[in-house]
């Protein structure tokens, strides 16, 4: 693994810890509903930009609380720029990480398939 590489791995996880914990504490958006998760941080090598990816349960509108993470992503941003010790803050982009609800959908399809296996 090139040194480089681990370095952005290590940022990446970093950046999923606080972006998880602006989240719980200081995020006050009211178009943010439902139970935030950072799934996955993923920052550019050069550091200007980082994806963000976030499962979203229980949400009244998954379109709003996007609308609401793009508008806040200026804060968290300043608040990553205050807690980590980085020299460029990556610029946040958030993208919607479905793969909790796929993995659910998925589930549920062999539970049917198993019951009709039993009935048959």
């Amino acid at each position: 693994m090139p040194k480089n590489e681990a370095r952005l791995n290590r940022v990446n996880e970093e950046l999923k810890k606080e972006i998880s914990r602006i989240f719980t504490f200081e995020l006050k958006n009211s178009k943010v509903t439902g139970m935030l998760s950072v799934t996955k941080a993923k920052i550019t090598p050069d550091f200007k930009y980082a994806k963000i990816y976030v499962s979203i349960l229980n949400s009244k509108s998954i379109g709003k609380t996007m609308e609401g993470l793009k508008e806040s992503s200026g804060f968290i941003r300043s608040q990553v720029a205050k807690n980590l010790n980085l020299r460029i803050t990556p610029e946040l982009v958030f993208e919607v990480d479905d793969s909790l609800e796929y993995g659910a959908r998925i589930d549920s399809i062999l539970k049917e398939l198993n019951q009709k296996k039993e009935e048959n």
